[in-house]
């Protein structure tokens, strides 16, 4: 009982204590210090209006109502600064000694307006030399320095923040902000920790800067930031200045969440392409931002979703922001970002059709590019190739890549890619391969892999279309093939022609040949072939026809010979009718041209008799007529002719006789 008592009347004591050093807080005092520092430091009219109250709880000092800050003549935004109050917390040690020392500031739900004047001034650099504009030297030298001050700890809460920028006409705003700030010395770091929204996403900060003085004067100095939004996180160590911006360091990023960052922006998150940063966009590296915006990054590390990429890029802003870079990555997967126009598992040959979902380009848009690429790998959705050395150029959506050299299907590649996604979709190529595995390149490109052989292949296309099925309906070039050694899988055509059989189709069937080679057109999606050559120890081949691209079918005529001799005499010939679609192809004999040539072989034959005979009976003439008449009857000479010519040269030799008898001769 007597605990309890002794402990009432300690409560007791304690309160009355508090109660005398509630009353004895100079409260007037106070709200005089305070205006008259903040003028001094800013040389701006700091008002508070209402009563100034004490206050013990939670922190001891006063309360104020409303307060405002003047804003900078130039300004028409009303003030710089007004809360509804302002709680000033003090050292109750130095205030039982008598004095009066500040320690805490918060505003209750203060809005800070700053601007940038279309002259280039700053409404938050304050006094008489903030008045400059054009034409003159804006001060940024903090005022009233002589004055120094510390705060231990300065907060905000329920606060909005509004920046205008007259000379560009933008306006940024910042609400919902609940604020904490250190400043143990007005020379040295400070450091603040805050939550806010910006165009309506949230976000979280907390940051440092090693020279509170330095840097409200405008000056670069140690520096540290770290910033959230949603699942998104950015870190920064270095030096950094508000007069510019200007800051260099080392960053780390992870941008998974590009919606939460691109809001804070204030611009659309950009779609990007999966593999590209679709699911993670990381980057770490040396970094610095320049005043005029630009931004360089140096030994840059990016990971897009599963791609890792070393970087060195340069960053310039203006009506289209522009990256220069130099990328050394490793496996690279742009199908999608080139509009994954390839054969691939949804267009292959056993499919019923091309993919039909609309291609969506709209990342190209971001911004222009110039890329120096070195990759181990590079999946462009028509094509995949190895290791490559290219040149990226982006502008205005439209995609170029200039291929030097590069590894791709067991040999090399070389030539150029085209992606435009101006206005809607459109794909060109210029492409050069020597020494390649054609089946690899024909399942990517186009879903077949029914051809197998090593060689060469030139290819120009052009192409346009919101989808895979339109591009390939509308597909246009031409190219010429060259293979040594290879298969066409799925039918024995030596086995068809000996036999006369069309089941030599299906798993397990091939023709073999030595050399293939063929040039080809592309219109409208079908590609036309009128030279093809297949030759093997056992088949000759020609063809001509069609393969519809778009249709994903063919109408082909193979005319072969099988078992021919040395000198190619003596096989079996055989036209061969492909048609059908690429997932069911059909193969038939023309049994009707087989019976037409045949006979035409029969009537050539009886005809070569006919004037074998006729010319033998022809010269058995000319022998009877030169034997009766004494004339050798002349080629195309008939015999009426021969028989005239005949008595004309009688009658002449009569003639000469008997003019030589009248002459006197013999």
């Amino acid at each position: 009982m007597r605990w309890i008592v002794r402990t009432v009347f300690a409560l007791i004591f304690v309160v009355v204590l508090a109660v005398g050093a509630l009353f004895a807080i100079p409260t007037e005092k106070i709200a005089s210090l305070a205006v008259s520092q903040f003028n001094a430091l800013t040389g701006r009219d700091l008002v508070i209006s209402g009563a100034v109250r004490p206050s013990f709880y939670p922190t001891l000092g006063v309360q104020t109502g409303p307060i405002s800050v003047s804003n900078a003549e130039w300004s028409s935004a009303g003030p710089m600064l007004s809360a509804q109050a302002l709680s000033i917390g003090l050292d109750a040690r130095a205030l039982i000694a008598g004095e009066v020392k500040i320690t805490s500031l918060q505003a209750i739900d203060p809005k800070i307006v700053l601007e940038r004047s279309t002259k280039g001034q700053q409404n938050w650099v304050f006094g008489a030399a903030a008045a400059g504009g054009s034409g003159g030297t804006i001060s940024t030298q903090t005022p009233g320095v002589g004055s120094s001050y510390s705060l231990d700890q300065a907060m905000i809460s329920g606060g909005e923040v509004v920046f205008i920028d007259h000379a560009a006409g933008t306006k940024v705003a910042l609400s919902k902000i609940t604020a904490r700030a250190s400043l143990p010395s007005y020379t040295g770091p400070a450091s603040f920790d805050l939550t806010a929204q910006m165009n309506g996403q949230d976000f979280s900060a907390k940051g440092r800067v090693d020279g509170f003085q330095d840097f409200l004067d405008g000056k670069v100095g140690g520096a540290a930031l770290d910033l959230s939004a949603g699942a998104a996180q950015i870190s920064f160590q270095g030096r950094a200045g508000w007069a510019g911006p200007v800051a260099e360091g080392n960053l780390q990023a992870d941008l998974a969440d590009l919606r939460a960052i691109s809001a804070l922006a204030g611009i659309a998150a950009p779609q990007m392409p999966a593999g590209l940063g679709q699911r993670a966009v990381q980057l770490a590296g040396a970094v610095t931002l320049t005043q005029a915006g630009s931004a360089y990054l140096r030994g840059g590390s990016v990971v897009l979703d599963g791609a890792k990429l070393s970087v060195d890029a340069d960053y310039t802003p203006g009506a289209r922001a522009k990256i220069s870079a130099k990328v050394v990555a490793g496996a690279l997967n742009l199908a999608s970002a080139s509009g994954g126009a390839g054969g691939g598992a949804g267009g292959g040959a056993q499919a019923q059709g091309w993919p039909q979902d609309r291609i969506d380009l709209s990342a190209l848009s971001a911004m222009d590019a110039d890329i120096s690429l070195s990759a181990q790998g590079l999946d462009l959705g028509m094509v995949k190739l190895g290791a490559v050395q290219a040149v990226v150029r982006l502008d205005n959506a439209r995609l170029v890549m200039d291929v030097a050299k590069a590894a791709g299907y067991g040999g090399t590649m070389a030539g150029n890619l085209v992606v435009n996604g101006r206005n809607g979709v459109s794909v060109a190529g210029d492409l050069a391969f020597r020494g390649m595995d054609l089946q690899a390149l024909l399942r990517d490109f186009g879903g077949y892999e029914r051809l197998l052989g090593t060689g060469d292949l030139t290819l120009k296309f052009l192409s346009s279309g919101n989808t895979v099925d339109a591009i390939m309906h509308k597909m246009s070039g031409s190219g010429a093939l060259s293979l040594t050694r290879g298969q066409v899988l799925g039918l024995d055509i030596a086995g068809m022609l000996r036999r006369l059989d069309t089941s030599y189709v299906g798993a397990g069937q091939k023709t073999v040949f030595d050399a293939l080679t063929g040039t080809f057109t592309i219109t409208g999606g079908v590609l036309r072939n009128d030279d093809l050559l297949l030759a093997s120890s056992d088949l000759t081949a020609r063809g001509v026809g069609e393969v519809d691209l778009g249709a994903r079918s063919q109408s082909y005529r193979i005319k072969a010979t099988a078992l021919a001799g040395a000198d190619g005499s003596g096989g079996l010939t055989a036209p061969l009718l492909i048609s059908g679609t690429w997932a069911s192809p059909k193969f038939a004999l023309d049994l009707q041209a087989i019976a037409d040539e045949k006979l035409a072989e029969q009537k050539a034959k009886l005809q070569a008799q006919l004037a074998a005979k006729k010319a033998d009976l022809e010269a058995k003439a000319r022998a009877e007529v030169a034997k009766k008449l004494g004339v050798t009857q002349a080629e195309g000479e008939s015999v009426q002719d021969a028989a005239r010519r005949a008595a004309e040269q009688a009658l002449k030799d009569q003639a000469a006789k008997a003019l030589g008898k009248l002459l006197g001769g013999n």
